[in-house]
């Protein structure tokens, strides 16, 4: 394996920082300069909300293992699911939260805490 200097680190750190911030840049240029954003770009951007929290939830629901079994019988899986279901019959966000939470937080520490 090969070691990486502390430059080249501070280097890529930094290439990508500069490389995010032109990108949010750009953004608010084009934006700006637009006097109406075109309706199927309206369109798109209502679901990049949903993209994203998808994007940063779903990876943390399931853990990868070689032993399927275990992975699907992650109490995390069934704490989103849990959650999903809320979601989907309340439509609160506050809701949807603490239920899984509280969910997780049963299947976790649950059956420890009935020994």
């Amino acid at each position: 394996m090969s070691e990486y200097t502390v430059l080249a680190i501070w280097g890529v750190i930094l290439a990508l920082g500069i490389a995010t911030y032109l990108i949010r840049l750009s953004f608010i240029h084009l934006f700006g300069r637009i006097n109406q954003v075109p309706a199927r770009v309206k369109l798109f951007l209502k679901f990049v909300p949903a993209a994203v929290l998808a994007a940063l939830v779903a990876p943390q629901l399931v853990t990868p293992s070689p032993d399927v079994a275990a992975m699907v019988l992650d109490e995390r899986l069934f704490a989103g699911a849990v959650a999903a279901v809320v979601a989907w019959w309340r439509g609160d966000i506050l809701l949807t939260i603490i239920v899984g939470m509280l969910a997780l937080w049963t299947l976790q520490f649950g059956p420890e805490l009935l020994l």
